[in-house]
């Protein structure tokens, strides 16, 4: 890309929405130079020479957060030919602060007005004429949502722009002190204003770019000189006369109409972060997504694809299956039973009515057997790929449906009212608002998700939020649910949701008694949140959410899960046979039977003592769909036992309802996926941190596990016995974490807090 455009806002602003329109499917997705935060780069459409860099969200260009660091640094070091001033035209004042700093860079700028729709709406008008006049800078007015003013953008993007003159004027003092200090800088001229407002702003980053040890002494001279005269830090005199100018500004081009009228979102808001009616709104929406995308939509799709599609095979827009039902049940007629019942037992081929379209296995297994291929190869490709990796595929509809409904919800703009409901809960119990962030981004993965904690300032709140973040249920873990939710507990509605709450109470209940002990004490981290106007999702943007993120697990069963089948296959299927080493008939006598039984009874005070529960445990922390296809190995999926039962009826047969629960909870909140712990190790960036965070989730997930299957077979009925004891005596130390007084430092802090009071 021989010219780049950097997409610069605030967090949402529609710079995201801006940016897909722009640049369509032209593009690529990689990571920031040195760190891992996501860095989005595309071509615009109509324009393959001009590149669009899709920066961070952020309010400032000072260096406050992660974002801010990244994106100023783009924009001093890179010098794109332009940038793109994302700005949400329903709250002028706070985007136009951004926009000020953006014009100090020395660096054509368009200020993009967005959402212009919604300020019609709301009856109010900006001249745009007005507003470019006093900013200094070209401006239009855009809808990024309905596409509307982008023609107009794009021909100014690429256009011959000029950076002019900043129009925002400081007092004179201040003006005089620019100019001094700007004059002794070696950087181009049209970059000194900048540095020299951030040196005087004393930006300690801004001194290390200049190759200045500290703040120069004439700087904090001329610093303090103006601190004394103004009564107050100049810090804050810029921001205060940076806002006194945009406040001219909106003033002239800006007419409000229905002034003091309560907007749509206010309305909505009154109800949905009601202190009463908070709380049970957000567990009805929760509820309802995965209702939705595990036990209802979600599943008739599943069915099909794993009952279908990857199973004997299905009729073509359902040609013959009311002729097929209809000759099932005439059978179980004159056999005296249900057809429901002695289906297996009836002999009548689907294919022979209208059309019929085999399932992969069924039409895979045909050509390989008509090819004369060798018993080990069949066994590799239908026993070992087709049935680990398609008992995974097998659930991305649900995936997907859950993709849909998380991005309806990020669009809208009531994700951030959950942070916001919860932030009132968190804090309650010394956690700040700001570590549910990482959560909610970490519903769709948990990689993203820890790294999201990066905008937590607070180092102890940080690392408390890595250590936490993953024991909200992922898309990953997705598959596991549904399978446990299908085979064990007949698609039980409640099964899901309770996966969500039960994640939530993890993270409170680790949050209050780490915060008790003295690694984890300190104050907690402000939580600051814009809550964005509520708008009606854009269907192709709710749409390419969903494919971004179902590709990226559409990938990972294409390399890590394959891999994964492939040597569960393998081990699953070769041992120690009478002859050698060589393919075993049972697969009891296989090299994995042999490792997992080893194991097994780490796992046995679970519930779940067997073997292939243990493989499929320790294959999760792999990838967590892994457990689905590894199962997907051992029973044989999309094939029909001699005992006449599915693979999910199999399954469910090695379990009971409270070790199948306790499987499900161990899964869900032990340590997350190899990758989620890399990004655990990057954040923490401390070996001795990242074992601690793994091994407080082991330790999680097997209490967790421990308390519901040993206390549930007590109240069930079962004996008293050392497990009994093992688990009663977990809940009774969880308790006592709970209420007991800090320790160490945070002792003396409350003593002295106390005392003062």
């Amino acid at each position: 890309m021989s010219i780049k455009i950097a997409l610069a806002g605030n967090p949402n602003s529609g710079k995201t929405t801006l940016f897909n329109a722009l640049t369509g499917s032209n593009q690529f997705v990689g990571n920031w130079p040195g760190v891992t935060v996501e860095k989005k780069e595309g071509r615009l459409k109509g324009h393959k020479e001009t590149g669009i860099i899709d920066l961070p969200g952020i309010y400032s260009l000072s260096p406050y957060s992660l974002e801010e660091v990244i994106a100023r640094n783009y924009l001093l070091d890179e010098k794109p030919a332009a940038i793109i001033n994302v700005i949400d035209g329903t709250n002028l004042e706070r985007n136009l602060f951004l926009t000020t700093q953006l014009l100090e860079l020395g660096i054509p700028v368009v200020a993009a007005v967005n959402m212009m729709d919604e300020v019609k709406r709301a009856g109010d008008t900006i001249d745009l004429a007005k507003l470019s006049a006093a900013l200094g800078c070209p401006a239009v007015a855009i809808s990024a949502l309905k596409g509307t003013g982008l023609t107009e953008l794009t021909d100014l993007i690429c256009g011959s722009l000029m950076a002019g003159t900043p129009k925002i004027a400081f007092s004179s003092p201040i003006e005089t002190a620019i100019a001094e200090t700007g004059a002794a800088l070696a950087v181009p001229a049209e970059q000194r204003r900048f540095y020299a407002i951030k040196l005087l702003e004393q930006d300690k980053k801004i001194a290390e770019k200049l190759a200045f040890d500290s703040i120069p002494p004439k700087v904090t001279a001329v610093i303090s000189r103006l601190e004394k005269e103004g009564g107050e830090d100049l810090e804050s005199r810029f921001t205060e006369e940076r806002y006194d100018a945009i406040g001219k500004i909106t003033a002239s081009c800006r007419k409000q109409g229905r002034r003091g009228a309560e907007s749509k979102s206010d309305k909505i808001d009154r109800i949905v972060t009601n202190r009463a009616l908070a709380l049970p709104i957000f567990a009805a929406v929760i509820f309802l997504v995965y209702f939705i995308s595990v036990t209802t939509v979600g599943t008739w799709v599943t069915d099909w694809t794993n009952d279908g599609l990857f199973g004997d095979g299905f009729h073509l827009f359902g040609i013959g299956t009311a002729e097929y039902e209809a000759a099932l049940e005439t059978a179980a007629e004159a056999m005296g039973g249900a057809a429901e019942g002695v289906v297996e037992a009836v002999e009548i081929d689907p294919s022979e009515f209208g059309i019929w379209v085999p399932g992969i296995p069924a039409a895979l297994g045909g050509l390989l057997e008509a090819a004369g291929t060798a018993d080990w190869l069949s066994g590799l490709i239908l026993d070992g790929i087709v049935a680990g990796v398609g008992a995974v595929i097998g659930f991305v509809p649900q995936m997907l449906v859950l993709f849909i409904l998380l991005a309806i919800i990020e669009s809208c703009g009531y994700m951030a009212r959950i942070a916001f409901i919860l932030d009132r809960i968190f804090r309650r119990f010394g956690l700040s608002g700001k570590s549910f962030i990482p959560m909610l981004v970490g519903t769709g993965c948990g990689v993203p998700g820890v790294m999201a904690t990066r905008t937590i300032e607070n180092q102890t709140d940080r690392r408390l939020s890595v250590m936490i973040t993953t024991f909200m249920p992922c898309g990953a873990k997705l598959p596991v649910i549904a399978m446990i939710s299908g085979a064990i507990f007949g698609g039980a509605w409640w099964v899901a949701p309770s996966t969500y709450f039960i994640g939530i109470a993890s993270v409170i209940i680790s949050g209050i008694i780490l915060k008790k002990t003295k690694p984890f004490t300190g104050d907690i981290s402000p939580f600051v949140m814009e809550l964005p106007a509520y708008r009606v999702p854009g269907v192709v943007n709710v749409l390419r959410a969903m494919w971004e993120r179902g590709w990226s697990f559409i990938k990972k069963a294409g390399s890590i899960i394959l891999l994964s089948a492939v040597i569960i296959w393998f081990l699953s299927s070769f041992g120690i046979t009478e002859e050698g080493f060589g393919m075993v008939e049972d697969m009891n006598d296989g090299l994995l039977a042999g490792i997992g039984n080893a194991i097994a009874f780490i796992f046995a005070p679970l519930g779940f003592g067997t073997w292939d529960a243990t493989v499929a445990t320790i294959t999760g922390l792999i990838a967590k769909e892994n457990v689905v296809g590894t199962m997907g190995v051992l029973y044989g999926f999309a094939e029909v036992s001699e005992e006449g039962e599915e693979i999910w009826q199999s399954f469910a047969s090695h379990f009971t309802t409270l070790s199948g629960f306790a499987f499900l909870l161990f899964n869900l909140y032990c340590p997350p996926c190899f990758a989620a712990i890399g990004a655990i190790k990057r954040e923490m960036n401390n070996t001795k941190w990242t074992l601690f965070a793994v091994a407080y989730q082991l330790v999680w997930g097997y209490v967790l596990a421990l308390i519901v299957f040993q206390l549930g077979s007590l109240f069930g009925g079962g004996g008293f016995n050392a497990g009994t004891v093992a688990g009663l005596a977990a809940l009774a130390l969880i308790a006592w974490l709970l209420v007991r007084k800090p320790g160490g430092a945070a002792a003396l802090k409350t003593a002295a807090v106390k005392e003062a009071a």
